[in-house]
């Protein structure tokens, strides 16, 4: 008797802090997905043995696409929270581009929308990497507030009363 393999997804998570790691596990058996593996793990020190078909990205950020002026001192914003969020970007992009196999695709998205966190990153790294951006289809983002953009197929959401702010990019590792 033959079997046919199916070709299943598994799912990779890593988060760093155990509170966000208990949610998410908790979250994902509330939600009754299967194939999920959610790694404590600082994502940055991944052994380059890791090799993912596609990779999303969810940077930390200063997290200035969802704050207000009123509570932005409340927040910690500061010129050294967002120094510290570029440098945990830049080696998280990196470590991603490492480990997405050729050809694939991976989405950088952060809830910021501060250029430096953002664009000036990605040009920095993507000038050093075999990697390429793969441009957005913002047709279904018509009525979305947008803030405007130096790389084509990016997308900044501008924050308003409806919207909190972020940035997304779409990338590709060439082979």
């Amino acid at each position: 008797m033959a079997m046919e393999s199916q070709n299943k997804a598994m799912i990779t998570a890593c988060e760093k802090n155990r509170i966000r790691v208990d949610r998410l596990k908790y979250n994902i058996e509330r939600q009754g997905a299967k194939g999920i593996n959610v790694m404590m793990e600082d994502a940055r020190k991944l052994s380059d043995f890791f090799s993912f078909d596609k990779i999303l990205l969810d940077a930390p950020c200063s997290g200035s696409g969802t704050l207000n002026i009123i509570n932005m001192k409340e927040n910690n914003f500061t010129e050294e929270l967002v120094k510290r969020s570029i440098k945990t970007q830049e080696e998280l992009l990196k470590k991603a581009l490492k480990i997405l196999k050729p050809g694939s695709e991976m989405v950088y998205s952060t809830c910021s929308i501060l250029k430096d966190e953002n664009e000036n990153l990605l040009n920095r790294v993507l000038q050093k990497e075999n990697a390429t951006i793969v441009p957005i289809d913002k047709e279904s983002l018509i009525d979305v507030p947008m803030l405007p953009v130096t790389i084509e197929g990016t997308v900044c959401v501008a924050p308003n009363e409806l919207y909190e702010g972020f940035f997304v990019a779409k990338i590709r590792k060439n082979n």
